[in-house]
């Protein structure tokens, strides 16, 4: 992409019809690393790659938990995650004192999509330069809600985004019609299966790099990270010695 007159700030449109600094806000969510959700009638998997900015540094933060029924799990700028983060957790909050219940996940979503749409309409602002997988469970089953910052907000029942991840979509594609009856543990599995389709040559799944969040109808929003992890790795990898046998 190249710079040109139309591309100075979020509300000018080019003669051809495109927002280019919501263009370049999705190529942000690119350069992030792969996150990948799905769900099956009863629970809703997040499943993320952390990555190190130096040997020296600690691995960041890729799932977010925003109340006892919703999780975020982000792929772009991660101080635009943690704004919108912040501001799902205090409508959450806002739902409970105002109205005694807990935020329905479809309303949060359209929520954060009408923040981001703002952006693009007022001068002087930038997108988000994040994208998002949200989950949650209500009262109308669980929710799969993927965020991007032109605003759009989807429902799908797998999905991811970030670096390569396409591969992923590809693995998901061919197997989402089994979800729906699988257990929490197949779900995970299945997820991180998919996953490690993301990662660069000789890269592997490990508990400092592995992060897993999930929710579900009598389970509260959960995240495992480092050695908590370890369990569903271990099962990814007896699947393979399986299927290699």
């Amino acid at each position: 992409m190249f710079r040109n007159n139309y591309d100075n700030d979020a509300s000018t449109w080019s003669p051809q019809g495109r927002i280019f600094q919501v263009e370049y806000a999705s190529e942000a969510v690119k350069q992030g690393s792969a996150v990948v959700g799905l769900k099956s009638k009863e629970h809703v998997v997040l499943v993320a790659v952390k990555r190190s900015p130096n040997e020296l540094a600690s691995y960041q933060k890729k799932i977010v938990r925003i109340d006892d029924h919703m999780g975020i799990a982000m792929a772009g700028l991660t101080s635009d995650a943690r704004v919108l983060s912040n501001y799902l957790r205090s409508e959450a909050m806002r739902s409970k004192m105002i109205y005694g219940r807990a935020l329905p996940v479809g309303r949060a979503v359209n929520a954060i999509g009408d923040k981001a749409q703002t952006n693009t309409q007022e001068y002087g602002r930038r997108p988000y330069g994040v994208g998002l997988l949200v989950i949650g469970q209500d009262d109308t089953g669980p929710h799969l809600y993927e965020f991007s910052p032109s605003g759009i907000v989807s429902e799908y029942y797998a999905y991811s985004i970030g670096a390569r991840s396409q591969s992923a979509r590809t693995n998901l594609e061919r197997n989402y019609e089994k979800f729906e009856d699988m257990s929490l543990q197949e779900l995970v599995v299945h997820g991180l299966r998919a996953l490690r389709d993301t990662l660069q040559q000789g890269k592997q799944l490990d508990t400092l790099n592995t992060s897993i969040g999930f929710v579900g109808k009598d389970t509260k929003m959960t995240i495992l990270d480092g050695e908590n992890t370890q369990a569903y790795l271990d099962l990814l990898d007896e699947g393979e010695a399986m299927e290699t046998e």
